[in-house]
């Protein structure tokens, strides 16, 4: 009866313990089971994250091409602006430039228009004593009018001032201004016959016109 209930207890054990390992067994796959989805899930996590990033990456790519491109337009237009920035400046400077060298042209036209009332008035003394030069006073002092007169003349040329050559010429109103006409036969109609006042040239510049007679033919009878 003993040995009965040994195996009896022997069978219970063995039964007890296949049952375990069967439920071991089963926890293990029910956990190899779980592992497999945790990693598939995974797998697919970090699928659509790469696939994310991916887009991200080209997105990003897409953006530095659209920045770069937009730089390079800013570029060639700064490049165009100072260009066009430095055309005008040298311009500038020409103009600059060319306004002062007429500046320093011209700059003495008031004072050298003064002196030319001197020599009027030396002039018409020079003509007005001119008819007795046998008196030695008179002589004298048509002598020292004539230096004088000499000597403003070259100060005049030193400074460009040159006489406008009138007599003779055919009228022009840019440089003659008509004081008066004469009738004769000795000059062709509209010529300056006399001059009642020099006109002058400051360079190419007219300083003042010349004063004149201009001829009309005689009126026929």
């Amino acid at each position: 009866m003993q040995l009965a209930e040994n195996s009896e207890s022997k069978k219970t054990d063995t039964l007890d313990r296949n049952m375990a390992e069967a439920n071991s067994n089963e926890a293990n796959d029910k956990k190899n089971g779980m592992d497999e989805n945790m990693r598939a899930e995974e797998a697919i996590y970090n699928d659509e994250l790469e696939a994310k990033d991916h887009l991200a990456a080209e997105d990003t790519i897409e953006q530095l091409k659209s920045e770069l491109e937009q730089a390079r337009q800013d570029a060639a237009d700064e490049h165009d602006r100072l260009l066009r920035v430095s055309a005008e400046f040298e311009n500038y400077k020409k103009r600059m430039d060319r306004q002062a060298d007429e500046f320093k042209k011209y700059a003495n036209e008031s004072l050298l228009k003064d002196l030319l009332t001197i020599v009027d008035n030396l002039e018409r003394a020079i003509c007005s004593t001119d008819q007795d030069k046998g008196v030695t006073s008179e002589a004298c002092v048509i002598e020292g009018v004539e230096l004088t007169l000499n000597e403003i003349l070259k100060v005049l040329k030193k400074f460009n001032v040159t006489p406008i050559e009138a007599k003779g010429k055919p009228f022009d109103p840019v440089y003659h201004e008509a004081m008066m006409q004469e009738e004769t036969d000795e000059y062709p109609e509209n010529t300056v016959t006399n001059e009642l006042q020099k006109g002058y040239m400051l360079h190419d510049r007219l300083l003042r016109p010349a004063m004149v007679v201009v001829s009309k033919p005689k009126a026929k009878n």
